[in-house]
């Protein structure tokens, strides 16, 4: 069931996707643009996050070298808020890599195609993007309800707190798999030999 649901998802949001991205003026327009700009918006708050978690990560690798070596008392706290820290970044990032192209590129079909079948390449690789953020949000969300009497060794917070970036890092992906769809970038593309 939830495999079918994310399916029709998928497919609602891949034909919408269609009808927003076609040239030209009218309603279809208007809603491209507020997904782009609502695609600005949450990448960067995303990028922002996921930039701050991986400094958290840093920081608290770096005290928990500090302690174990030069203290000799290691930190109990350093490893569980280290491993969550990057989780929320690799979650997070997921909406940039997938905005810049990054995490599905198929550049050489993309680089030598023309007209319906390019848009073709791009509606597969947003299907493709779509599903995939669909079942992580949904079993993400599943893991988060079910652990949420369980806490984290070292933190003392509930472990729902790590799962949670699953489903937030999916809805982020979303709209960024939109607005890649919607506006295609390929920045590392660019930097290619």
């Amino acid at each position: 069931m939830p495999l079918a649901i994310v399916l029709g998802g998928t497919i609602a949001l891949v034909l919408a996707a269609l009808w927003a991205g076609r040239p030209g003026a009218g309603p279809h327009a208007g809603i491209r643009r507020a997904v782009l700009a609502a695609d600005r918006v949450t990448t960067g708050i995303a990028t922002a996050i996921a930039v701050a978690a991986l400094l958290v990560a840093v920081f608290a690798g770096f005290w928990q070298v500090v302690a174990r070596f030069a203290t000799e008392t290691p930190s109990v706290w350093s490893e569980a808020l280290v491993r969550t820290a990057l989780v929320w970044m690799a979650f997070l990032g997921l909406a940039a890599a997938i905005r810049t192209g990054s995490l599905v590129s198929i550049d050489m079909a993309h680089r030598y195609s023309r007209g319906a079948f390019r848009r073709g390449i791009e509606a597969a690789v947003l299907a493709g993007n779509l599903s995939l953020m669909g079942v992580l949000f949904w079993f993400g969300w599943i893991m988060a309800e079910r652990v949420k009497f369980q806490e984290m060794a070292g933190l003392e917070v509930s472990i729902s707190w790590g799962y949670a970036a699953l489903p937030i890092g999916a809805a982020f992906a979303v709209l960024g798999a939109l607005g890649q769809f919607l506006d295609h970038k390929s920045e590392e593309l660019e930097m290619a030999v």
